[in-house]
């Protein structure tokens, strides 16, 4: 079993002393359910692959950016605690700033016109100055999270880059939390989920358009949660293929 398929099955009991070790804890009780569950994901993905032959935003064609925001859509419900990535653990030891929840912040934006030309901006400028390398061929290692400074780096460390140039410009970081998925070839991929006050909507580096969620295509499988370090658990929802497919 991969790496990134046994960082798919949530802990039990995640905590910021025991992050760690709760996150292997009753690994191998779960490793049997876990390859069935991502097995199913990855049929669903490979339907989502078909749309995306007729549907360039999920083939990972650059598309153009929507002149005005979203119509208002669905919030992605969490149903339960899920464990982080060991990666995630590793660069929050490294970057603790970028781990934590202030929660005098709002953990919901309001999805102004300034907000939305800001999301499109940053998406759009970082997906086309960063080159998307894997983290093999980055830094020698399967997995690992970081940012993307030297102009190289994978899914994750765009979408970190992205949260950070958001922050600078005055967004919430609480609601602004990664998200990992499966993608339309059935692979791990990571995003960046924005809460907002007209749903959830997704920065990706397979797109610049901003988009719902749930026009995504992709099967959500956990995230960063918006009240503590621990992660939540999405139970694999899968966005509506008939809306990605307008």
């Amino acid at each position: 079993m991969s790496t990134w398929l046994r960082d798919q099955c949530p802990s039990n009991n995640p905590s910021e002393q025991g992050m760690r070790r709760n996150a292997w804890r009753g690994l191998r009780a779960q490793e049997q359910k876990c390859v069935y569950r991502t097995l199913r994901r990855a049929s669903q993905a490979a339907a989502i692959l078909v749309i995306s032959a007729v549907h360039p935003a999920l083939a990972g064609t650059p598309s153009p950016a929507p002149a005005s925001p979203p119509d208002v859509s669905e919030i992605l419900r969490a149903s339960g605690e899920a464990g982080p990535t060991l990666a995630w653990i590793e660069f929050c030891e490294q970057n603790p700033r970028e781990c934590m929840i202030d929660l005098s912040e709002p953990d919901t934006i309001p999805l102004t016109d300034t907000t939305w030309i800001a999301l499109q901006e940053v998406n759009t400028h970082v997906n086309r100055t960063i080159a998307a390398v894997p983290d093999q061929d980055h830094w020698g290692v399967v997995d690992r999270w970081d940012y993307p400074d030297d102009g190289l780096g994978d899914c994750e460390d765009i979408q970190l880059l992205k949260r950070r140039l958001l922050v600078e410009r005055g967004l919430p970081q609480r609601a602004m939390r990664m998200t990992v998925v499966i993608d339309e070839l059935g692979a791990g991929h990571a995003v960046m989920r924005v809460r907002t006050d007209r749903g959830d909507l997704i920065l990706d580096n397979k797109r610049d358009a901003v988009l719902s969620w749930q026009q995504t295509g992709y099967v959500y499988v956990k995230g960063e949660g918006a009240d503590g370090k621990a992660w939540v658990w999405f139970g694999d929802q899968l966005a509506p293929t008939a809306t990605a497919a307008r």
